[in-house]
């Protein structure tokens, strides 16, 4: 059959095991995402990695929250209310986390749900990053996640170090090809190992899609004294992980992407099992419960990762993770991942066969499916960008960009399908075609000017051979 008939798609959704949890979610309609209110038709929403949707349980729970805070005020801390799905309040973290835990691999002790990625990247940092005469470098990618890049730089000069003697830049061996492979990154540690006090990586990269391989990476730079954290911002209900049995030392996440938790959620934290009496700052939530309300400004810390939490956490944060979580577990990572396979190896197909001039675009994720999760990234040529965003957007379709030339698909196994993947690829060979004919208008109208066309890249005007 016909990869692009809509029958084959349809075929593919109906043999697939998880398509009932579809309607755990609110799928927004194209009428909502393209302002053309009469049109109820759902969205195509590719854009889990950037915002995971609203499980359809959430207004319910936060309902129950809102509830118990309108009746029992104060006394909400320590009483469950009879239609309350979470602990009371003082427990609050204590319903999440083992849930939590079984998402990451980990021991519930190994985690706690606190904070936000980039605040748990500082406190993990401070207690972590332990510079001395001969070990004070930091490895990081060159393209990591602007707030990582901005935390590493900041710890580093609170250690009165110049980063541009202490961070280590991971960078591809060309531009144009920007994956780091695990043989180049341990060759970068190999060359740094004796002068390196930490390693922070993410478990997948927010710009390509490629998925590292921790364990192997993990073993490597512990192998020669280095302690190895990642962030797995990307990572955490996308792809299967096994923190503890990686012998990964931290590790930190955000709960708004393919955890659906809402934007700006509460984040994660992990802290292997060996390293629980490492140094941290220290709040009053992270001390034995049995004091916690003596007031006797003795910290004792709960043992494992919840005793490097500082403040009480929100219990709204906390409902809305709840939520999401209760929809994990009607599945499991293992079947989350066999489907997420098949839907980006649908997307890359259906990419692949699609009828268009050749050098449109580009896949820029790696082929091999052990090295990416849900997400593929495509780059176009340069000057196409705007007019295909408008046109998908336009027609109902949610992904987003990474100027100058880089669109990002994410198939999210929990609420995508092969329809959703089908749709965006026939919107997608439109846009592309729309992009491409005015990308040649405008270079027909300038054929007589001496001055080269210029595009954006990192901030800078290059031409396209400079690009290339």
């Amino acid at each position: 059959m016909d990869i692009f008939d809509p029958a084959y798609a349809a075929e593919l959704d109906k043999s697939d095991a998880l398509a009932d949890l579809r309607k755990e979610f609110h799928i927004p309609t194209r009428g909502d995402i393209s302002g053309q209110t009469d049109d109820k038709e759902e969205c195509t929403y590719l854009c889990g990695n950037s915002l995971g949707l609203q499980p359809k349980r959430t207004a319910t729970y936060a309902k129950e929250y809102l509830q118990t805070w309108a009746t029992k005020g104060v006394y909400g801390h320590f009483t469950k209310s009879p239609e309350q799905t979470l602990p009371p309040w003082v427990d609050v973290d204590e319903g999440v986390v083992p849930d939590m835990a079984k998402i990451v691999g980990a021991e519930p002790k190994e985690v706690a749900v606190m904070q936000t990625l980039t605040g748990n990247l500082h406190l993990a940092l401070c207690s972590f990053y332990r510079p001395t005469e001969t070990r004070y470098k930091i490895i990081i990618e060159g393209k990591a996640f602007p707030s990582d890049h901005y935390a590493v730089e900041s710890q580093i000069r609170l250690h009165n170090l110049n980063p541009k003697d202490a961070m280590v830049m991971l960078v591809p061996n060309t531009p144009m090809r920007p994956i780091l492979s695990t043989k180049h990154i341990m060759r970068v540690i190999d060359e740094n190992a004796s002068s390196t006090a930490l390693l922070l990586l993410p478990g997948v990269q927010f710009y390509t899609g490629q998925y590292f391989d921790i364990p192997a990476i993990t073993a490597h730079a512990q192998k020669h004294g280095i302690v190895v954290g990642w962030d797995l911002a990307h990572a955490v209900g996308n792809v299967p992980l096994q923190l503890h049995d990686w012998n990964v030392d931290f590790a930190v996440w955000c709960n708004y992407k393919y955890m659906n938790s809402g934007p700006g959620a509460i984040g994660g934290f992990f802290v292997h099992a060996r390293q629980s009496e490492q140094q941290r700052l220290a709040g009053w939530w992270g001390s034995d419960k049995k004091s916690r309300f003596s007031m006797d400004n003795t910290f004792t810390p709960i043992p494992g990762a919840a005793g490097f939490q500082l403040s009480n956490p929100s219990v709204g944060d906390m409902t809305f993770l709840r939520a999401s979580l209760d929809v994990f577990n009607m599945t499991s990572m293992k079947g989350m991942r066999e489907k997420s396979l098949k839907l980006t190896r649908y997307l890359e197909q259906l990419l692949h066969e699609m009828e268009i001039d050749k050098g449109t675009f580009e896949i820029i994720t790696p082929s091999d499916p052990k090295q990416r999760g849900a997400q593929l990234s495509l780059r176009l040529a340069p000057g196409m960008l705007d007019e295909v965003m408008k046109v998908l957007e336009a027609q109902g379709v949610v992904i987003d960009e990474r100027r100058p030339d880089v669109i990002r698909v994410g198939p999210a196994p929990l609420y995508n399908n092969f329809s959703d993947v089908l749709r965006f690829v026939n919107v997608f060979k439109e846009a592309c075609v729309q992009a491409a004919g005015m990308r040649q208008r405008r270079a027909s109208s300038m054929s007589g000017a001496t001055r080269p066309v210029m595009h954006e890249v990192g901030g800078e005007k290059r031409g396209w051979s400079e690009i290339q």
